[in-house]
């Protein structure tokens, strides 16, 4: 594809409901936002500011179309201690330094990471942030008046009815202009936006962080920027995956990693905390007809024009309205088949789905989450090859000799089983090991082999060994030792 048809295709191709999809978005964006900053013991400034630099910067540097990056309440939480023990000003640098993390972990293509995510922590880390953005709405419906539960429902009510008189318009859009409309005409005392936290008033500026460069500030900021940007490229990386699943395209993971770090940089500088890829906001987007770059940079630019701008008008959108929308966003990010499927997927998949979930919400942290999914998928996979391994035998030269045949995978998980199923007992003169159906993928698979042979020949048995392929003969040659002058058992050697 030539440039100027990428530029049409990723741009130019839906730009009405890109351009109404963004306006959702910066709607959905500005409560968020504050609340981050408020967790992370900032102004609600340095949110706003984060979210407007990250969805502009990423429209344009991002490797998805159509996701939406901001300041996100799973980065919130890593700064709080930074910002409670050094301030700011070292949370600004923290984000810079982030950013270059992320540009170094592009280059050296980390994104190809997510392929050894299984699609039941995928479905675990969806499901939880379902449920973590359900949670997040229950401040605002608890200790309310009648009227705030009664927007809420009315809301919903628009959201999922709406669509079915028209799609041109996207229904959360409508929500929040009626229930706006209706809670001013009618003098409604329900909480809004400009209760949540003071609206800024003025364009971002470039500011150099105030803090001194030596190697005691990059000992501070690097163990929080590590972690930061892990955590970003982890939340964006799977968001990127979902969103891909939802539109049917393909996104360059590695070049998201590139457009999080130069977002996150560009943010630093301008007095943003650090953000990357969300998922609630990039599922309104799709759900609202976004599907270019265009969406993301209309949900960034309008989102500083309304709260610099229209700060009055803004303040007074009821939260009752953005709870409908994020309820929506829940009930619609859920995999409620998944539900179904824990009766008739295997067990293990089960367990990774639900432990992912467990721990998510648990923690309110993605990344220990999918950590645990991924562990728990690599332990349950290693098992499940450990158990194909099979060896057979039999006896030929009339009993003198017997013949083994291994077939399956020889690694960590399954070298045990291979070192049993062979019995050194048996008076015999030669034993053949035939592993031309095998594969030695590992040293303790190599020291199985070793234990094995060194056993027969301390009874007087001849052993030969065949059909290696040239890939396990390689590590063979190399690491074992049975082959090697005054070779001894591999479990009394030192």
């Amino acid at each position: 594809m030539s440039a100027l048809s990428r530029l049409r295709t990723e741009w130019f191709a839906n730009v009405p409901r890109d351009v109404l999809a963004g306006t959702v978005v910066a709607l959905a964006l500005i409560p968020e936002a504050i609340a981050f900053s408020i967790i992370a013991g900032v102004d609600p400034k340095v949110g706003l500011y984060a979210s407007f630099s990250m969805a502009v910067i990423i429209a344009f540097a991002g490797g998805r179309p159509g996701m939406i990056s901001a300041a996100t309440g799973a980065m919130a939480l890593v700064m709080v201690t930074l910002v409670k023990e050094h301030g700011l000003q070292y949370l600004l640098a923290a984000t810079i330094l982030t950013g270059i993390l992320q540009i170094v972990a592009g280059w050296v293509r980390l994104g190809a990471l997510m392929r050894f995510v299984s699609r039941s922590v995928i479905t675990g880390f969806v499901n939880a942030l379902a449920i973590l953005i359900f949670m997040a709405q229950l401040p605002e419906l608890t200790g309310v008046s009648w009227h705030v539960y009664a927007m809420v429902a009315a809301g919903l009510a628009i959201i999922y009815l709406f669509p079915r008189l028209t799609t041109t318009i996207p229904s959360p859009l409508v929500t929040i202009v009626v229930l706006t409309a209706l809670s001013i005409a009618l003098g409604l005392d329900v909480r809004t936006v400009g209760d949540m936290g003071q609206l800024p008033d003025s364009l971002p500026v470039f500011l150099w962080p105030e803090v001194p460069l030596n190697w005691q500030t990059l000992g501070i900021i690097l163990p929080y920027s590590a972690t930061l940007a892990t955590v970003g490229l982890l939340e964006s990386m799977m968001t990127a995956s979902i969103v891909d699943e939802l539109t049917g395209s393909a996104s360059d993971k590695n070049r998201e990693c590139v457009g999080q770090g130069l977002a996150n940089i560009a943010t630093g500088f301008i007095g943003g905390m650090a953000g990357c890829a969300m998922i609630g906001q990039s599922v309104i987007n799709v759900k609202s007809g976004g599907r270019g770059r265009l969406s993301a940079f209309t949900a960034g630019a309008l989102l500083l024009v309304m709260v610099v701008f229209l700060g009055d008008w803004v303040g007074r959108i009821p939260m009752a309205a953005l709870v409908a929308v994020m309820i929506m966003v829940s009930i619609g990010t859920f995999n409620w088949a998944s539900i179904r499927n824990l009766r008739d997927h295997p067990k293990s998949s089960s367990v990774v789905m639900l432990a992912t979930v467990a721990v998510v919400v648990a923690t309110h942290d993605l990344a220990k989450g999918v950590l645990v999914g991924v562990l728990l998928s690599g332990f349950f996979f290693a098992h499940k090859v450990g158990q194909i391994l099979r060896v057979r035998s039999r006896t030929e030269d009339e009993g003198r000799m017997r013949v083994y045949t291994v077939t399956g995978q020889v690694f960590f998980a399954s070298a045990e089983r291979f070192v049993a199923a062979f019995d050194d007992n048996e008076v015999i003169d030669k034993v053949r090991i035939d592993v031309g159906r095998a594969h030695f993928w590992d040293i303790t698979a190599v020291s199985a082999l070793d234990k094995v042979v060194v056993r027969f020949r301390r009874e007087a048995t001849e052993v030969e060994i065949v059909g290696l392929n040239e890939a396990s003969a390689t590590m063979i040659d190399k690491f074992a030792v049975h082959d090697k002058d005054g070779a001894e058992d591999p479990l009394t050697s030192h």
